[in-house]
């Protein structure tokens, strides 16, 4: 066997991927710089490690175990460089954090800085779902997750670092022209939620529940962005964070409205595993959060 490192990186590319154009794209390779390490690999073995069947490109059952077999070594290689480093006195590796999507408007204001002041330092940041944020914690794939509402089936700790205040918007271009809107005209507007499961959607079935509001009219999205979209296209209202938001209040794109019971007030909260072994990296972020984090929400928030 004589295959190289760069030859791994390209197949684990191409296999995450299952297309040589995305891996070309990502890569910032040609298409046929990607195939000709891609047949350099293959030529050492004697099973198929790809097949294309019509025009889709697919992975051999040997060909993922192949993959998974690169990801190992790539990753033992990249170790080396951080214990290298590490052993030079240098604080080098992976920080790895998995956050909910409306938190990505306030985590990288807490990471800003102490990258700066760490450059050999690696993020991994995922923005995803809370149900995919809580079972990457609860499989320990991460040192860190950022979400403002606790789970209650795993024994955490967590760090709070600032409030999340949510708000009832509307497009600037509505019907509606007061600013104030009474429960009963609440009862006739269409609303729209995020997905089920979303911290967000939770806090707002709670509100409508709290208030006894029989609203039928509905649309279900999946991400923060989309429902703030379909706010200022004007296909209904919504309660969302204001921390995404801001720009466009500002804009006079979205109007908050004056809703009995709003805003409502919930905490954004960093959490870890209780039991969880921290790496020198995350345990010199964890102390430069609970130093800098009031600094940092004076400045930036």
């Amino acid at each position: 066997m004589d295959y190289t490192l760069h030859q791994l990186r390209v197949f684990l590319k191409v296999a995450e991927l299952q297309s040589i154009t995305k891996a070309s794209e990502e890569l910032h390779l040609t298409q046929p710089a990607v195939s000709i390490q891609l047949k350099k690999l293959q030529d050492q073995f004697d099973i198929p490690l790809v097949e294309v069947i019509g025009r889709k490109l697919y992975v051999t059952e040997f060909g993922k175990e192949i993959a998974e077999a690169s990801k190992k070594i790539l990753e033992q290689v990249h170790e080396i460089g951080y214990k290298t480093k590490a052993f030079k006195g240098h604080l080098v590796g992976q920080l790895r954090v998995s956050v909910v999507s409306t938190a990505k408007y306030v985590m990288p204001y807490f990471l800003s800085d102490f990258l700066k002041k760490y450059p050999e330092v690696d993020l991994v940041m995922d923005v995803t779902n809370k149900s995919k944020v809580v079972k990457s914690l609860e499989k320990n794939e991460v040192d860190f997750a950022m979400v403002s509402v606790l789970p209650e089936n795993l024994m955490l700790d967590n760090i709070e670092l600032m409030e999340n205040k949510l708000v009832f918007v509307g497009s600037a271009n509505n019907r509606l022209k007061a600013k104030k809107v009474t429960l009963k005209q609440l009862e006739k507007l269409p609303l729209i939620f995020r997905e089920r499961g979303s911290a967000t959607r939770q806090a707002m079935e709670r509100f409508i529940l709290s208030q006894k509001i029989p609203n039928r009219k509905k649309l279900e999205l999946t991400s923060n962005e989309a429902v703030k979209q379909a706010v200022i296209a004007g296909l209904g209202y919504s309660i969302m964070p204001m921390i995404g938001i801001k720009n466009e209040v500002k804009k006079g794109d979205l109007i908050i409205y004056d809703v009995k019971g709003l805003p409502i007030s919930t905490m954004w909260n960093l959490v870890w595993l209780k039991d969880k072994k921290f790496s020198p990296i995350a345990s010199a972020y964890l102390n430069y959060l609970e130093t800098n984090k009031e600094g940092i929400i004076q400045e930036k928030f």
